[in-house]
């Protein structure tokens, strides 16, 4: 982490020191939240809606914070301090100044979904060859890719950044402050179509992670959505000087993809275009989607020289950030594919095409819930998902939520309408779907956060099945 006198700390972001005297103080890490002060380091308040960080920065000297910084507007600091005119912006400017400093490499990784999944194989892949930091949990935004920069070690190599966005312009700021050498879109999906209108304008702000970038970087992007190389093509599209290019995904058009794909319980075993030798590739996730991840972390990993060797070691020691399906086996032994920390049509397609592949079990169900934010298509998206639902991928469906009514209507195309359930009442759904359910059956739970489908998670796990 970044460890640094007050003095440089006043250069790096634009500040001066308030005393003279604490030129010399020295501060290691940085930290913005009052309840996370570590001995020594720099805390930065931020003012938000509803609070303002100077209000606690006495405290946080008081509780061990070397000093602060302090915005010019907010009269005098309670201690050692360096005067700024935004501390948002000198926090920034201090997180980009280090990454200068340290010389790393940065790796930036966007796309609809998949972006953590891919950034943690990425760091898996580069961690057998180099020293590497990657974006912690979600920081991603504009306070936490300072952060996570402000974090890494002084003898980081190559940086892997996450970086999220809810509308246009954000990625383009991150972008600006992490300066990447290399660059990843995972995909265009449907996430934030009521803030931006269609999917164009979704690749034009997945696009931006263009806009800080080296001459001479190389964009890997997902070859199989024709609306990145589309975009990309368009004068306002900024790019950098000598741009490369190369694509991966699942048809054989693309640079990265795989000539054979075998799916089991708990895993995947894939063998990508150009491998040395028979043995596939042993990938700890499930479905295609993380196939197409696993490509583009391949990619950036050979462009980084690092050795097919290597390349499986990282797979075989690669630990995810919240794992998006989630495999829980129940106290009856009835598996669980937990997937209800988000959903889109996009990733709802992926979880279905998982529940797809499991052979073996006596039945597949499928308990799916409202995606929202997909604005005024949000009918006929879910409507689309229940369309794409046969009795070979599921043997019964329960809908949950008002738009999820329309997953139901979708799915009587093809699906007995006895199998299918809708319900708005949480606790109805799970009295009915416990007594259907049999410990050799697989239930794929799948829904946007807010529809909290943990809690039906919980009740098949610890209910004790016997019919």
């Amino acid at each position: 982490m970044i460890r640094r006198n007050l003095a440089e700390i006043a250069a790096m972001c634009g500040g001066q020191i308030r005393e003279a005297g604490d030129a010399g103080i020295l501060v290691q890490g940085v930290v913005t939240d009052s309840r996370q002060i570590t001995a020594g380091c720099l805390f930065v308040p931020l003012a938000g809606e509803r609070f303002d960080g100077h209000d606690f920065a006495a405290d946080c000297l008081q509780a061990g914070a070397g000093a602060c910084l302090w915005a010019r507007s907010k009269g005098t600091p309670p201690g050692p301090a360096v005067l700024v005119d935004d501390t948002l912006i000198a926090l920034q400017a201090l997180a980009k100044s280090y990454l200068t400093e340290t010389g790393a490499k940065v790796v930036g990784i966007t796309g609809s979904n998949g972006k953590t999944t891919t950034k943690d194989l990425v760091y898996a892949l580069l961690s057998t060859t180099y020293k590497v930091h990657k974006t912690k949990g979600n920081f991603n935004n504009h306070i936490g890719l300072p952060l996570t920069l402000l974090a890494m070690p002084e003898e980081t190599e190559i940086v892997v950044l996450e970086m999220g966005m809810s509308g246009r312009h954000e990625i383009e700021l991150l972008s600006k402050l992490g300066e990447p050498e290399t660059a990843v879109i995972t995909n265009i999906g449907e996430s934030h179509l009521q803030q931006l209108g269609s999917r164009e304008e979704i690749t034009r702000a997945k696009l931006e992670i263009l806009a800080g970038m080296k001459p001479g970087g190389l964009f890997v992007y997902n070859g199989d959505e024709p609306l990145i190389p589309r975009v990309l093509a368009e004068p306002s599209t900024a790019k950098p000087e000598g741009l490369r290019t190369a694509t991966f995904g699942l048809q054989p058009e693309n640079d990265a993809y795989p000539t054979g794909i075998l799916f089991t319980d708990n895993r995947t075993l894939f063998t990508p275009h150009g491998s040395e030798g028979e043995t596939p590739f042993d990938l700890p996730l499930l479905g295609e989607h993380n196939v197409t991840n696993a490509l583009a972390a391949i990619t950036i990993a050979r462009h980084y020289k690092v050795s097919e060797v290597a390349i499986r070691e990282g797979f075989s020691n690669v630990e995810l950030t919240g794992m998006r399906i989630e495999v829980v086996v129940g106290i009856s032994g009835i598996t669980i594919l937990n997937d209800a920390y988000n959903a889109s049509p996009t990733s709802m397609k992926a979880a279905i095409g998982v529940l797809d592949h499991m052979k073996g079990y006596r039945k597949k169900v499928a308990v799916l819930g409202d995606m929202l934010e997909l604005g005024t298509s949000e009918e006929e998206y879910h409507r689309g998902i229940g369309e794409m639902l046969t009795p070979g991928k599921a043997d019964l469906l329960f809908a949950y939520g008002p738009l999820s009514r329309q997953i139901a209507e979708g799915a009587k195309k093809q699906m007995d309408p006895d199998c299918i359930f809708a319900y708005t009442d949480k606790s109805e759904l799970i009295r009915k779907l416990v007594s259907l359910l049999h410990p050799q059956d697989v239930v794929l739970v799948k829904a946007s956060r807010g529809m909290k489908l943990e809690e039906v998670v919980e009740a098949i796990k610890t209910s004790e099945l016997t019919s």
